[in-house]
């Protein structure tokens, strides 16, 4: 039996014996920045008083610390015999199905520990609620200041929703926001929707809300479909508020991203639940790495490993910002001198400047001689000179 959602009881399919053997692992992507690193904990912490009392610890595949290992080996120290990994991702492209199966296979083989992965949050009703109550949120806001302002509302089918997601070299993970915005539109009674996304693919932010804006609604709601914050929220941010200077007869709205809204601590307790019940069903009919995707073809049956050991719990968070990162150090944020971006060791550009949280590796880097790609091995995405996707911008850009 689920939990009915706000159920606070532990789960019920866990006995107090069985939470003596059982242990959880939540794992991240990571980050630099510390508002993000923050946030991530909060949720872990909420998340261990929720499943009281199966022991609880996270980790990240990079940018952060304590990083996966980290955290299996401290439920191991608490005579863990058996961990549930979850992935704290929204949806599953190459960091889900590659990179942390990877480091968790690794240390289950090396310590004879069971670990059984979870699924990705996914497109999940309760996360369709979390969405929906993000954009009544900003929905209300907008409409409150009209109010004050001596104004009429705009209403909702004057309202073009634009939802953001992440992006993915994975067609599969970029169609699930595809979904999502759907949904939301269709929920909502939204005069039209669009999707765009933070980098690998496209349309990208900028170009993508330069089209939106063409198509004449009076307002525009910016949604980032993120759990947490980071440099690519910022950053979707900093493209909203370019293209608003250009527009400034329309209406922009920027809505928060998920957090912990109501329904993303319930989804994640659900994947818990599956892994123990036996029933953690992953689609995979539309996955690269199994099936010939049109276009992705040369990428089925690709070994699975990590590319993230070089930059695995990094100690120390960027400074160049506050506790907010703006992407100021990105080529397509708002660029620093180049005298604030150290040179690495293989000539090209310091941590700052080639984050892996904004992934330009995937953006721009995409040249067979680029120093990322020789130590990523990440496939080149097929449509990187698409005139709205990452590398046409980055020329564009100069």
């Amino acid at each position: 039996m689920h939990p009915a959602p706000g159920n606070s009881d532990p789960l019920p399919l866990l006995s107090e014996a069985a939470a003596g053997r059982l242990g959880l692992l939540i794992c991240g992507h990571g980050s630099r920045n510390r508002l993000a690193v923050a946030e991530f904990a909060e949720l872990a912490g909420a998340l261990r008083q929720r499943l009281q009392p199966l022991p609880l610890e996270y980790g990240y595949l990079e940018f952060a610390q304590p990083i996966l290992r980290d955290g299996l080996e401290a439920l191991r120290a608490q005579g863990v015999q058996h961990i549930l990994a979850v992935p704290a991702m929204l949806f599953a492209a190459g960091h889900a199905k590659n990179d942390i199966p990877s480091v968790l296979n690794t240390w289950a083989a090396e310590t004879g520990i069971r670990v059984d992965y979870g699924r990705e949050l996914g497109v999940d009703l309760k996360m369709i609620q979390a969405a929906g109550q993000r954009l009544r949120e900003a929905i209300e806001r907008d409409d409150q200041q009209a109010l004050a302002s001596g104004q009429e509302p705009v209403p909702l089918h004057e309202t073009l929703l634009v939802v953001v997601g992440r992006g993915s070299s994975d067609p599969d993970a970029n169609s699930n926001v595809a979904k999502v915005t759907r949904m939301l539109v269709e929920g909502f009674g939204f005069g039209w929707g669009e999707t765009v996304y933070s980098g690998v693919t496209f349309p990208l932010v900028e170009p993508g809300l330069r089209h939106a804006v063409k198509l004449g609604f009076r307002r525009l709601l910016v949604f980032p479909y993120f759990l947490f914050s980071g440099v690519l929220v910022s950053r979707i941010r900093q493209h909203t508020e370019r293209v608003a200077a250009d527009h400034p007869e329309l209406c922009f709205v920027q809505a928060g991203y998920l957090a912990q809204a109501p329904g993303v601590l319930d989804t994640f307790v659900e994947r818990v639940e599956e892994i123990i019940r036996g029933d953690t069903n992953m689609n995979c009919s539309l996955c690269k790495y199994r099936a010939q995707v049109l276009g992705f073809e040369t990428e089925v049956g690709a070994p699975q490993h990590s590319h993230h050991h070089h930059v695995e719990g990094l100690p120390e968070s960027c400074n160049l910002c506050e506790n907010e990162c703006t992407g100021a150090c990105q080529p397509d944020g708002l660029p620093l001198p180049l005298a604030a971006v150290a040179p690495d060791s293989s000539g090209g550009s310091g941590d700052a400047y080639h984050d892996h949280e904004g992934h330009h590796h995937h953006e721009g880097h995409q040249d067979p001689n680029s120093h990322h790609e020789g130590h990523h091995h990440h496939p080149v995405y097929p449509h990187a000179d698409h005139p709205l996707g990452p590398r046409t911008l980055r020329k564009g850009n100069g």
